[in-house]
């Protein structure tokens, strides 16, 4: 376990390289919580397990595009990223239609993960544009 002291004054280790990561990490952390809540409150493992890993492979597919060695595979694993944000929205709105979580509760999380599915929208146009334009 990393302690305090190791980390005082460091900027947090990985994910602050860019807003769409941070953002992503942010919510990864929520989603995790939530899985925590789910299982405690309802006993339930199924839906929680499924929106946790939709929920947290965003930010997974984020840092792996990143490490893209061609622009192809930085869209693929965007793209990829994008179609987890969308799965997870479709967990998010079950979950408060099924009573789970409370309307405050599916606010808060669905437009956090909507904000994260625009920016990466944006990154996509950008990027296919830069790549090859006559598609659009």
């Amino acid at each position: 376990m990393i302690n305090d002291e190791f980390l005082a004054g460091h900027p947090h280790p990985v994910y602050m390289n860019n807003i769409v990561e941070e953002k992503s990490f942010e919510f990864a952390k929520r989603i995790v919580n939530l899985k925590k809540y789910l299982v405690s409150k309802f006993n339930e493992y199924t839906l929680s397990d499924q929106v946790l890993r939709s929920g947290t492979s965003v930010g997974a597919n984020i840092v792996e595009a990143q490490n893209a060695r061609t622009n192809a595979e930085f869209i693929s694993k965007i793209s990829i990223a994008q179609g987890e944000c969308s799965e997870t929205k479709y967990w998010i709105n079950l979950l408060y239609e099924t009573n789970y979580i409370s309307e405050k509760e599916y606010f808060s999380l669905y437009s956090e993960c909507d904000e994260i599915y625009k920016i990466l929208s944006s990154i996509l146009l950008t990027s296919k544009n830069k790549c090859c334009p006559q598609d659009h």
